[in-house]
């Protein structure tokens, strides 16, 4: 009975030494882990979510967007939390900002080529043979 006791006290003994061990080396893991997660998850979104914030909050009368559902116009006036959007001639929709997938800002060039070219001529077609 005595050696029995006694192999269990060197066994406790054992056992204490090498879970502090092994405590250390799971922390240190889980660390790892951790930094190596926030390198390649986090802190990327947290840049992207803040360039996103940024873009819609920089929304302006003319600039060319798309929403998340997909449809493409111009944005005819901004309101603090939503934006009217010109889709067609005489068709308007309203839009929450957060819908903003994209925006693109409508260039001074492309302004002036949409006044110097009138809506009532046809494009005129040419044929390669």
């Amino acid at each position: 009975m005595n050696g029995i006791q006694n192999g269990l006290t060197l066994l406790q003994q054992t056992t204490a030494t090498n879970s502090t061990g092994s405590l250390v080396s799971t922390i240190v893991t889980f660390g790892l882990v951790f930094v190596i997660f926030y390198f390649l998850i986090i802190r990327p979104q947290n840049k992207k979510q803040k360039e996103m914030q940024q873009m819609i909050a920089g929304v302006k009368k003319g600039d060319r967007i798309v929403t998340i559902g997909g449809i493409h116009g111009v944005v005819a006036s901004v309101k603090e939390s939503t934006v009217v959007v010109k889709v067609d001639d005489g068709t308007r929709i309203e839009f929450s900002k957060s819908a903003i997938s994209s925006v693109s800002p409508v260039k001074a060039e492309e302004k002036t080529e949409e006044k110097a070219k009138p809506a009532d001529e046809p494009e005129e077609k040419t044929e390669d043979q």
